[in-house]
């Protein structure tokens, strides 16, 4: 029994004794586990890095070892998304630990570390070098060991309203609003109430209120957020504020508040009804109505180059501004330049095709055949645009010809015929008279002078 006591007792000794030197040797060669020296991230200020934010690392040293240490240097060694803040060293120095530390001795040391601004959430590694001295003399041995901590990334939080599809709203319109609303931060974001006001009241929702909710939007997505609103039929021509106000909260539902503002012009294009007004020898007026909602700027009405019309003299009148609801008269001097062939009833008449042929207006010239007319304006923005339109004319019976010298469109002595015959009709009338009259008096006269002196008398006493 005691040979075997024995026996074991020196088997232990000889394991004791190999396990020490395999600790020295690991100790040499920076194996954390063998080392005398027990390093730790204690504390980490904020407790989640936020991107473009410092973050300060609290790390602790302690000699549990056998023996004291001296010339203890601590060195942080950052990686992606820390970067060391200028002015700030990452590495820093202990001359002295005692050996065998409680856990309330050592030292403490504070880095501090600054977070890349575009970092997403996670976690991410840290290493922490440290070496050391030991023992004293020639017999003094440098040690090397590395720590290997972990910092958590908090993403950024942040939204913004990267567009809205319209810049433009019309007066009295059901239009749709939609803004684009962008997480452009690098975490995830929840609960998001986007709502929004025009001061001035003229833009106002419709079917729905202000307020749209997005349960969560996860980082770089976007989601459409739609409205249907309308202006104001009052409202004047402008540009209008949108005040916007976007809450939302993070992972740790905190609740942030971003208010931005949009710009939103009100009143653009309107519209017009042309129609045949009435025509007069070879003229022709048509009737222009603003019958939109916007007032139109410098409105010029125009005969465009076409197939079965022709314009002498001015193709385009300026008649100026109009109101919503205004109209005005636009007279053109207008010919046909085709003929009768194709009008209903094969060739037509041979009046008609004359009067076809010497440019007239015709009702079967005319059928079938709008005059095109093209309108222009200035609307409130600035912008010129081009309305083109159709009038289907109107023209009863006869023909209506273009005036190309004196009265009535005809030439020469015949065309002032029908006054000359006014005039003489005029003159026969008054010949007449004047003879019925003179006749009349002279009847009188007769009359009188076969009277007695009496009788005279008697009739000057009754009248």
């Amino acid at each position: 029994m005691r040979k075997f006591s024995l026996l074991t007792a020196l088997l232990l000794f000889s394991v004791f004794i190999y396990l020490g030197a395999g600790t020295a040797l690991g100790a040499s060669n920076g194996n954390i586990n063998s080392s005398n020296l027990r390093v730790n991230l204690t504390n980490q200020n904020p407790d989640t890095a936020r991107p473009g934010e410092p973050v300060e690392l609290t790390v602790s040293v302690q000699n549990v070892g056998t023996k004291d240490v001296k010339d203890i240097t601590v060195t942080v060694n950052p990686e992606y998304p820390f970067t060391e803040i200028s002015g700030q060293s990452l590495k820093k120095s202990i001359s002295y630990l005692n050996a065998r530390q409680d856990d309330d001795e050592g030292g403490v040391l504070k880095f501090k570390l600054m977070t890349d601004s575009n970092a997403s959430a996670g976690t991410y590694d840290v290493d922490i070098v440290t070496t050391y001295k030991s023992g004293s003399g020639s017999s003094s041995t440098t040690y090397t060991t590395k720590k290997t901590v972990t910092i958590d990334v908090r993403g950024k939080e942040y939204a913004q309203i990267v567009t809205i599809d319209k810049a433009n709203i019309d007066i009295a319109k059901e239009e749709t609003l939609e803004f684009i609303v962008t997480n452009t931060g690098t975490s995830p974001l929840k609960n998001m109430v986007i709502s929004w006001t025009d001061p001035e009241g003229v833009i106002l929702p419709v079917y729905s209120d202000n307020t749209k909710y997005i349960k969560y939007l996860d980082a770089g997505e976007s989601v459409n957020v739609t409205y249907a609103v309308m202006a104001d039929v009052n409202a004047d021509p402008g540009l209008y504020t949108l005040d916007i106000n976007l809450k939302l909260e993070d992972y740790d539902s905190n609740e942030q508040t971003i208010n931005t503002t949009a710009g939103v012009f009100v009143g653009g294009e309107t519209d017009f009804d042309v129609s045949f007004s009435e025509s007069d020898e070879g003229e022709i007026s048509l009737s222009v109505a603003n019958v939109g909602n916007n007032i139109a700027y410098s409105v010029k009405v125009s005969i465009p180059d076409q197939e079965n019309y022709k314009v002498s003299g001015s193709s385009s009148k300026i008649v100026g501004n109009l109101e919503k609801g205004d109209y005005t008269i636009a007279s053109f001097d207008v010919s046909s330049s085709g003929s009768s062939e194709g009008a209903p009833g094969g060739q037509g008449t041979p009046g008609a095709a004359q009067a076809a042929e010497s440019g007239n207006l015709t009702a079967a010239s005319v059928e079938n055949k709008p005059l095109k007319v093209q309108i222009e304006y200035t609307d409130a923005k600035g912008e010129r645009i081009t309305v083109d339109k159709e009038v289907e004319l109107e023209i009863t019976g006869g023909s209506m010809t273009t005036p190309t010298g004196g009265p009535g469109n005809r030439s020469g002595i015949s065309s002032y015929l029908p006054y000359i015959a006014i005039i003489v009709l005029a003159g026969g009338a008054f010949v007449y008279r004047k003879k019925i009259q003179e006749k009349i008096q002279l009847m009188k006269e007769k009359k009188s002078g076969n009277k007695k002196p009496d009788e005279q008398n008697s009739d000057l006493k009754a009248q």
